[in-house]
């Protein structure tokens, strides 16, 4: 029997439980087992730079797989007429697939019917999260909207398990037996090994995640590097480097502090498991204080992205509607070009405002301190609505997932849950002396151009006004 694993947002082989069970389950019944992923053309479309990353790790996990002799192929279109192709030219009798838990769980929903309906056993699990989200809960029976309980109660259950890599299988298909994807070039042999991946190699390239004659992805290129390799590395990295005084360095732009696991973690190359059991490892051996003091705040922070995935999974709209319903009437104002270009470039003139978004533009990611402040600058000094700003960082993000994407602006916004008051509005000039005193970062970012742009609004005033705007809906 052949068994079919759909890739999502979980390019790795290690701690991935569906690849898992399709092998083992391989392994016991004599089949084999195929792969696929899916740029889907029916859901929100990725941003550029996270395009960049999806392209070079659908390389890396190609090479992955194929040493575990599961060939792996790349299609775009629709997953509900895909899948149900895939699995009947490739005469499937199983799909496997790790679960998820935005917009698209309902039509997984469906398609999980479909199949089920027509004789083939599908096989979904947790693979991305800690804790299903149906699973937790507060006393009253309501999602949670507070993070210090959420977290909690997280945090009470025993440490999730994480799965082996598995077992390389026995046999590759052959040539008389392979399945026929819908690709263009899928009638080369997968079972040798070079073709599989020449191929794999072209079927990419015909995604066009790629811009064509835009440098800026040579910034990605140099601060970057995709796939689940680099993902361990960097875990283990952080682990033996950047945990003493990660409490309070990690909000200090210009130290190298923080994980940066976040895009690894946004693309599955690494799993929540694998980083918390990790974590919880080290703890039990740390001899000083100060360093079990920074795993535990590292795992806070792992768990303010679970909280933003559950959040999403009770509220599918989290992108578009905000959850505290008092801001559909929230006056915003309609940007003015040269403003929402000046903050998009990093023109505002406030140095730690466009320090950010040159990290950002030059990188793909910001400091996380400092997203705080220029979506703050945007949505309230600038008085934009939160929605513009998360579709910008969308775009030119390598972490922007759906979950932690708007929940992080909406919390910014004040409209979201566990949010800051909407009247806490940072001063990007008090952030920067507080943050970056001695201009470290500004300087890296900005070079002597920070002295030199003219501000586009005065602090002062525009906190009146965003002030003014909230007293309008309370």
């Amino acid at each position: 029997m052949t068994a079919l694993v759909w890739f999502r947002d979980d390019l790795r082989i290690a701690d991935n439980p569906a690849l898992h069970a399709a092998l083992a389950n391989s392994a016991k019944h004599g089949g084999r087992v195929i792969a696929v992923y899916i740029l889907e053309t029916d859901t929100r479309p990725l941003g550029a730079a996270a395009k960049w990353w999806l392209h070079h790790s659908l390389l890396q996990l190609g090479e992955a797989l194929a040493s575990l002799g599961v060939p792996l192929t790349v299609v775009s279109g629709s997953a509900k007429s895909l899948i149900p192709e895939l699995v009947s030219v490739a005469a499937c009798g199983a799909v496997y697939w790790n679960r998820r838990y935005g917009v698209q769980k309902d039509a997984d929903r469906v398609l999980r019917q479909h199949l089920e309906n027509s004789g083939v056993c599908v096989n979904s699990f947790i693979g991305n999260l800690l804790v299903e989200p149906w699973q937790i809960s507060t006393a009253q029976g309501a999602p949670y909207r507070v993070f210090g309980a959420f977290w909690r109660s997280v945090s009470a259950l025993p440490p999730p398990p994480t799965v082996d890599i598995p077992a390389p299988a026995t046999e590759l298909p052959g040539s008389a037996d392979k399945p026929k994807f819908p690709a263009e070039n899928s009638a080369e042999d997968i079972a040798d090994s070079d073709v599989n991946q020449a191929r794999l190699s072209r079927e990419i390239a015909a995604l066009g995640l790629l811009p064509e004659g835009v440098s800026w992805t040579a910034g990605l290129a140099a601060r970057w590097q995709p796939g689940e390799a680099a993902a361990q590395q960097q875990l283990h990295s952080f682990l033996d480097g950047g945990l003493r005084g990660y409490e309070k360095q990690r909000d200090y732009p210009a130290i190298s502090a923080t994980s940066e696991l976040s895009p690894h973690l946004r693309w599955g190359e690494i799993s929540p498991r694998t980083v918390l059991n990790a974590c919880l490892a080290r703890s039990a051996v740390a001899r000083s204080t100060a360093e079990k003091t920074g795993i535990a705040k590292f795992l806070s922070e792992l768990g303010w992205r679970e909280f933003a995935w559950h959040t999403l999974f009770h509220n599918p709209s989290l992108a578009t509607d905000p959850l505290d319903s008092r801001f559909y009437n929230m006056p915003y104002l309609e940007p003015e070009a040269a403003g929402l270009r000046a903050w998009q470039r990093g023109e505002t003139g406030f140095a730690l405002v466009d320090a950010g978004m040159r990290e950002l533009w030059e990188t793909g990611f910001m400091h996380n301190r400092v997203r705080m402040v220029t979506a703050s600058f945007l949505t309230k000094h600038m008085l934009c609505d939160w929605r513009v700003g998360e579709a910008w960082f969308w775009d030119t993000l390598v972490d922007a997932d759906p979950a932690s994407n708007p929940f992080n602006w909406q919390w910014v916004a004040g409209c979201g849950v566990d949010s800051a008051p909407y009247f806490r509005i940072f001063n990007p000039e008090s952030q920067q002396k507080r943050f970056d005193p001695a201009g470290e970062y500004v300087k890296l970012w900005c070079g002597d151009a920070a002295e030199q742009t003219e501000r586009i609004l005065d602090l002062p005033a525009s906190r009146m006004r965003a002030l003014a705007a909230y007293q309008s809906i309370k």
